[in-house]
């Protein structure tokens, strides 16, 4: 069960202040959700199998493409060129 002190402490750690007199609520209220979520270790689930009908689908290691292949034809689409260096407008001034 929380108690106010827990409270207190979480509430230091997550840089906020909560009023004394709303305490008891709050420990009140983080038990509640402690319970809710406790609720999840009562799930049976197979050891590999997943509640959800999606899956990852993952490709081989390796280079997708031949290196440099695309690099010209992006620079050609650049705006300002200086030789092999792409040139940007400033964003980041230093005043």
């Amino acid at each position: 069960m929380a108690t106010s002190e827990d409270v207190t402490k979480l509430a230091a750690l997550a840089r906020i202040s909560v009023p004394d007199e709303t305490l008891p609520k709050f420990a009140a209220d983080f038990d509640a959700i402690l319970g809710y979520v406790s609720k999840l270790s009562e799930l049976k689930i197979e050891q590999g199998k997943s509640l959800l009908p999606y899956t990852n689908i993952f490709r081989a290691d390796g280079e997708p493409h031949e290196k440099g292949i695309y690099t010209e034809k992006l620079a050609e689409q650049f705006p300002a060129r200086e030789g092999n260096l792409l040139s940007v407008k400033q964003i980041i001034s230093h005043d």
